[in-house]
Protein backbone atom coordinates (compact mmCIF):
# COMPACT_ATOMS: atom_id res chain seq x y z
CA UNK A 1 0.00 0.00 0.00
CA UNK A 2 1.38 3.37 -1.39
CA UNK A 3 0.20 6.41 0.59
CA UNK A 4 0.64 9.85 -1.88
CA UNK A 5 0.31 13.59 -0.63
CA UNK A 6 0.78 16.15 -3.02
CA UNK A 7 1.53 19.91 -1.98
CA UNK A 8 2.88 23.04 -3.27
CA UNK A 9 -0.53 23.74 -5.24
CA UNK A 10 -1.83 27.76 -5.34
CA UNK A 11 -2.52 30.96 -7.34
CA UNK A 12 -0.11 32.61 -9.55
CA UNK A 13 -0.41 35.11 -12.13
CA UNK A 14 -0.31 33.78 -15.72
CA UNK A 15 3.59 33.52 -17.01
CA UNK A 16 4.75 32.08 -13.40
CA UNK A 17 5.69 29.35 -11.95
CA UNK A 18 5.05 26.04 -9.26
CA UNK A 19 6.78 23.24 -7.94
CA UNK A 20 4.22 20.38 -6.71
CA UNK A 21 5.59 17.43 -4.74
CA UNK A 22 4.02 14.52 -3.90
CA UNK A 23 5.46 12.97 -1.02
CA UNK A 24 4.94 8.85 -0.46
CA UNK A 25 5.11 6.72 2.42
CA UNK A 26 6.46 2.98 2.45
CA UNK A 27 9.52 1.85 1.38
CA UNK A 28 9.24 0.45 -1.82
CA UNK A 29 8.72 4.03 -3.52
CA UNK A 30 11.82 3.80 -5.91
CA UNK A 31 10.09 0.87 -7.01
CA UNK A 32 7.11 2.53 -9.09
CA UNK A 33 6.87 4.70 -12.43
CA UNK A 34 4.94 7.66 -10.75
CA UNK A 35 2.53 9.92 -13.13
CA UNK A 36 0.96 13.55 -12.49
CA UNK A 37 -2.52 14.21 -13.91
CA UNK A 38 -4.73 17.08 -13.68
CA UNK A 39 -8.47 17.72 -14.01
CA UNK A 40 -9.59 21.16 -14.72
CA UNK A 41 -13.58 22.07 -13.87
CA UNK A 42 -16.29 20.24 -16.16
CA UNK A 43 -13.48 18.26 -17.76
CA UNK A 44 -12.11 14.81 -17.53
CA UNK A 45 -8.89 14.30 -15.51
CA UNK A 46 -6.04 14.32 -18.41
CA UNK A 47 -2.28 13.14 -18.64
CA UNK A 48 0.64 15.35 -17.62
CA UNK A 49 3.65 13.62 -17.24
CA UNK A 50 5.20 10.39 -16.11
CA UNK A 51 8.70 8.97 -14.76
CA UNK A 52 10.37 6.09 -14.09
CA UNK A 53 11.22 4.27 -11.65
CA UNK A 54 14.97 5.20 -12.04
CA UNK A 55 13.90 8.68 -13.35
CA UNK A 56 16.03 7.38 -16.83
CA UNK A 57 13.18 8.57 -18.93
CA UNK A 58 10.37 10.48 -18.83
CA UNK A 59 7.38 11.47 -21.15
CA UNK A 60 5.01 14.86 -21.02
CA UNK A 61 1.57 15.74 -22.54
CA UNK A 62 1.71 17.57 -25.62
CA UNK A 63 0.74 20.57 -23.97
CA UNK A 64 3.15 21.26 -21.20
CA UNK A 65 6.12 19.55 -23.52
CA UNK A 66 8.71 22.39 -22.96
CA UNK A 67 7.17 24.39 -19.51
CA UNK A 68 7.03 21.62 -17.59
CA UNK A 69 9.41 19.42 -16.29
CA UNK A 70 8.65 16.10 -13.58
CA UNK A 71 11.49 14.40 -11.25
CA UNK A 72 12.15 12.49 -8.60
CA UNK A 73 14.28 11.70 -5.07
CA UNK A 74 14.15 8.53 -4.19
CA UNK A 75 15.70 8.96 -0.79
CA UNK A 76 13.32 11.54 0.02
CA UNK A 77 10.09 9.72 -1.41
CA UNK A 78 9.26 12.35 -3.35
CA UNK A 79 8.26 13.24 -7.50
CA UNK A 80 8.05 17.08 -8.63
CA UNK A 81 6.72 18.94 -11.29
CA UNK A 82 8.09 21.99 -12.04
CA UNK A 83 5.46 24.21 -13.50
CA UNK A 84 6.88 27.19 -15.68
CA UNK A 85 5.31 29.21 -18.21
CA UNK A 86 2.18 28.54 -16.37
CA UNK A 87 -0.98 29.60 -18.67
CA UNK A 88 -4.95 30.11 -17.09
CA UNK A 89 -5.34 26.73 -19.30
CA UNK A 90 -3.71 25.11 -16.60
CA UNK A 91 -5.62 25.81 -13.93
CA UNK A 92 -6.96 22.31 -12.33
CA UNK A 93 -6.72 20.38 -9.79
CA UNK A 94 -3.41 17.87 -9.94
CA UNK A 95 -3.24 14.66 -9.15
CA UNK A 96 -0.21 12.42 -8.71
CA UNK A 97 0.41 8.42 -8.99
CA UNK A 98 2.20 5.48 -8.25
CA UNK A 99 2.37 2.92 -11.13
CA UNK A 100 2.92 -1.00 -10.26
CA UNK A 101 5.87 -1.29 -12.17
CA UNK A 102 9.25 0.88 -12.40
CA UNK A 103 8.80 1.33 -16.38
CA UNK A 104 6.45 3.15 -18.32
CA UNK A 105 4.64 1.98 -21.94
CA UNK A 106 1.87 2.94 -24.20
CA UNK A 107 -0.44 3.13 -21.35
CA UNK A 108 1.68 5.14 -19.37
CA UNK A 109 -0.73 8.04 -19.89
CA UNK A 110 -3.91 6.83 -18.89
CA UNK A 111 -5.73 6.49 -15.46
CA UNK A 112 -5.90 2.76 -15.86
CA UNK A 113 -1.86 1.83 -15.00
CA UNK A 114 -1.85 4.00 -12.23
CA UNK A 115 -2.67 1.87 -8.67
CA UNK A 116 -2.40 4.90 -6.15
CA UNK A 117 -3.67 8.00 -5.87
CA UNK A 118 -3.21 11.41 -3.90
CA UNK A 119 -5.75 13.52 -3.22
CA UNK A 120 -4.92 16.39 -5.09
CA UNK A 121 -3.81 19.84 -4.75
CA UNK A 122 -5.11 22.63 -6.80
CA UNK A 123 -3.33 24.94 -8.75
CA UNK A 124 -5.14 28.41 -10.22
CA UNK A 125 -3.26 30.97 -13.10
CA UNK A 126 -4.88 33.93 -13.13
CA UNK A 127 -5.24 35.72 -16.28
Amino acid sequence: QVQLVESGGGLVQDGGSLRLSCAASGRTFSRYAMGWFRQAPGKEREFVAAITCTANRNTYADSVKGRFTISRDNAKNTVYLQMNSLKPEDTAVYYCAAAGSCQLNSDSNKDRYYDYWGQGTQVTVSS
